[in-house]
């Protein structure tokens, strides 16, 4: 195969995997918030555990399939890799329950000068001046639609900074363990995934009954709802 050949191959496996990522990315918002809004399921983390225990099952079949190796993560930082995590994924589940799509995905942008934050901060990057600009449109947009989206109140905006901050913690702590320990991502999500599933599972009901005064097996479950959550889990 010549190289053109193989150029061309590659680059249609990179638009196929880009249009996957963003096909099911949409999906599954729109599948949170149809359950949400839509099917009245308001309980984000319980329903963020049952997304981690399928994560789970997943990591014990790609470790037969030998594509997880073993590796050692330390439980001090097994343990703090957990606590952004799980703050992120209820944070944006929550957020995406109390707002509209629009500001969701909006707000999600600010993960972008947040993360460059804390890159400044703990690793001393130093951005060029076009990328500065960048940000600071970035900032100006997130700042317009929040003022504009007449959808926004306060316990919703609340959610959606305590998700961007702790979205932004963990994508850098990925890093930084992967780093440290030579960890793959396939690796790290097998120590931290079952971890995830268990906590969430165990705390969801309490704190979505915190959040929502409803609880979760008091629900009225019915098949179309139940479709939609083996449909998010998935």
């Amino acid at each position: 195969m010549s190289s053109a050949s193989k150029a061309d191959r590659k680059a249609a496996l990179d638009v196929a995997s880009w249009f996957f990522n963003v096909v099911t990315s949409v999906g599954i918002i729109m599948v949170n918030k149809a359950l949400m809004a839509t099917h009245g399921f308001s309980f984000a983390t319980t329903l963020t555990g049952l997304h981690f225990a399928t994560t789970t099952l997943l990591t014990v079949l790609l470790r037969w399939l030998g594509y997880i190796q073993g590796s050692y993560l330390p439980l001090p930082e097994l343990l703090k890799f957990v606590l952004f995590a799980n703050f992120s994924i209820v944070g944006m589940n929550v957020s995406l329950m109390w707002n509209s799509v629009g500001f969701y995905q909006i707000a999600k942008l600010s993960m972008i000068p947040v993360s460059c934050f804390l890159e400044v901060v703990f690793d001393k990057v130093r951005y060029s001046r076009d990328t500065k600009l960048s940000i600071v449109v970035v900032l100006l947009g997130v700042a317009v639609c929040t003022v504009t989206d007449v959808s926004v109140n306060f316990k919703g905006f609340l959610a959606a900074v305590i998700a961007v901050w702790s979205t932004a913690l963990q994508q850098y702590y990925v890093h930084f363990l992967q780093r440290k320990h030579s960890l793959g991502s396939f690796d790290l999500l097998g120590h931290t995934a079952p971890v995830q599933a268990a906590s969430l599972l165990l705390v969801g009901p309490f704190v979505d009954y915190w959040l929502t005064e409803k609880k979760v097996y008091a629900y009225d479950y019915t098949v179309i709802s139940v479709f939609f959550i083996i449909l998010s889990c998935t």
